[in-house]
């Protein structure tokens, strides 16, 4: 495994000779934020979606992730990390007003669940798009259990202009067409956060503990912090652990991150792959639908990964033939947890940093993952989960297993290159300050987020739902206040037209249900 993004400098110097750095600069993100609502005691809240949020179905901004209390916020696409954060905290503060006296749970782990049974399944009216979607979540249930359906996380939509492409295209000497070249780029940005993307997980990671209700009647390995908490003393990332957003029964699907066409192929072939264990469950039982199909996919949304080449979807589109179809638009970065002890679970040093790390990645090396890679990548992520801030931890890399501080500034080396390309064309400095910043983890590991939320809640003589609770009171209070008017107005709109969008679905002609699932089926 290479320890360095090898070609970056001399793309970045390429860039910046033919007076193309700039387009750098011109970066597009968006942001997707999930968040459990609780009641008032920490307990995942029992009502239906609240109306004044609008229609979860069909809000642009403001809907339901896997349960009908996990609130998903999704901004638009913006120029600046810092405009796609400032919409999110009006999001935030548009909704607290609508929350009565529950709060917007501010960590990944989820609060206290007394069993699976007191999780409500997200309900999206009775139009066939919206069965469709609680039947895929039914799904979910009898494939893998409810409760890890609870875990909130933050996904981070990344772009380069579309000018960028042609001019990096000319600079490469590359003939194919320029949606094939934007496809494969992208995929290159892929791979290379494949095997860079565990230090993410060390600098980031802030779901080192958990609720002891979490794991209840399951065997584990974590220890115990205090008699209602879970934790594991170097871990930074329990989100991204076994425990969270890994999947055994998606172990064997060996979907390829190499290319375009093999990643299409292998994810249409797991859609449309029926699995023994899922016909044992069964689709419709007793009149009720318990999962969409057999298939070891029901959908492509099903698929865990740490990052996803995306594009935006037609109507009735699905994920896979958008790709095939039209190419990669967009990277969705998965791996970012949500810290508790930031209002909004994420920073703009964190997103300056991301942007040149992703920047970094699509630069980077240009050669495949191969079966052996991909292996280690993964025992990298495990150990970098788990224990990742352990004294002396060694990771792999293609010169064998070095230490996590020589590898981790390898890294940092490279992403400063990139740091300093956009500070001079930008001016001032926050993208190096973004990645001294992540030096001083790598130097102090009590700097990351995951040892002061472990800290923290030391400090704090709290269990972990009593803490986080305290927490997202704080962040609700400081946040809350900061709705303007012009936003509240705008959101308010938003919500009753959003209601009235899936009135109008729901009375208009459509074929039955079973007729409509065999057509999306059959897509």
């Amino acid at each position: 495994m290479t320890t360095v993004l090898a070609t970056l400098e001399n793309q970045l110097e390429r860039l910046a000779h033919g007076g193309h750095a700039a387009l750098l600069t011109q970066t597009r993100q968006g942001i997707e934020k999930e968040g459990l609502r609780v009641s008032p005691d920490a307990h995942i809240a029992q009502t239906p979606h609240p109306r004044g949020l609008g229609s979860a179905l069909t809000h642009d901004f403001i809907t339901t992730d896997y349960s009908e209390a996990l609130l998903e916020f999704i901004t638009p696409v913006h120029d600046t990390p810092a405009e796609a954060l400032a919409f999110l905290n009006q999001l935030h503060a548009f909704t607290y007003r609508q929350l009565g006296d529950e709060q917007l749970w501010c960590a990944s782990m989820p609060c206290e669940i007394p069993s699976e049974e007191a999780i409500p399944i997200a309900e999206y009216g009775s139009s066939n798009v919206g069965r469709l979607k609680h039947v895929y979540r039914q799904g979910l249930k009898y494939r893998y259990g409810k409760m890890m359906q609870t875990i909130a996380g933050i996904h981070y939509n990344f772009s380069l202009p579309d000018a960028f492409w042609p001019v990096w295209q000319q600079l490469e000497g590359n003939s194919d067409s320029l949606q094939a070249f934007r496809s494969a780029g992208y995929f290159r940005l892929i791979r290379n956060f494949r095997r860079y993307g565990w230090l993410l997980l060390y600098l980031f990671g802030a779901s080192p503990a958990l609720s002891a209700s979490f794991m209840a009647g399951r065997s584990h390995s974590l220890e115990q912090l205090d008699p209602d908490t879970l934790y594991l003393p170097h871990a930074t990332s329990l989100r991204m652990s076994d425990l969270g957003y890994s999947n055994k029964a998606q172990a064997d699907l060996q979907i390829c991150f190499n290319h375009l066409d093999t990643y299409a192929e292998s994810l249409h072939r797991a859609i449309h792959t029926s699995h023994p264990a899922y016909e044992q469950i069964g689709i419709k039982v007793d009149g009720h639908y318990r999962q969409l199909n057999t298939n070891v996919l029901q959908i492509e949304n099903e698929y865990y990964s740490d990052v996803r080449p995306k594009r935006v979807t037609q109507s009735g589109e699905k994920p896979v033939h958008a790709l095939m179809h039209r190419g990669v638009e967009y990277v969705e970065v998965r791996n970012t947890d949500i810290n508790p002890l930031l209002p909004l679970g994420i920073d703009n040093a964190q997103a300056d940093f991301l942007n040149a790390f992703l920047i970094s990645c699509l630069l980077g090396q240009a050669d495949d993952l191969d079966e052996r890679e991909c292996g280690l990548v993964a025992e990298n992520h495990a150990r970098i989960v788990n224990r990742g801030r352990e004294p002396g931890l060694l990771l792999h890399s293609r010169n064998g297993e070095r230490p996590r501080e020589e590898l981790a500034e390898q890294i940092l080396d490279k992403v400063l290159r990139t740091a300093e390309l956009l500070d001079d064309i930008k001016g001032g400095d926050a993208h190096q300050r973004a990645v001294q910043a992540q030096r001083d983890k790598v130097a102090n590991p009590e700097l990351t987020p995951s040892a002061q939320v472990l800290n923290a809640l030391r400090e704090s003589g709290l269990s972990h739902s009593e803490w986080v609770l305290e927490m997202s009171r704080q962040h609700r209070s400081s946040i809350e206040p900061q709705l303007t008017a012009d936003t509240a107005d705008r959101l308010q709109q938003a919500a009753v037209e959003s209601l009235d969008q899936q009135a109008e679905l729901e009375a208009a002609p459509a074929p039955d249900f079973a007729d409509y699932l065999a057509d999306y089926i059959a897509g």
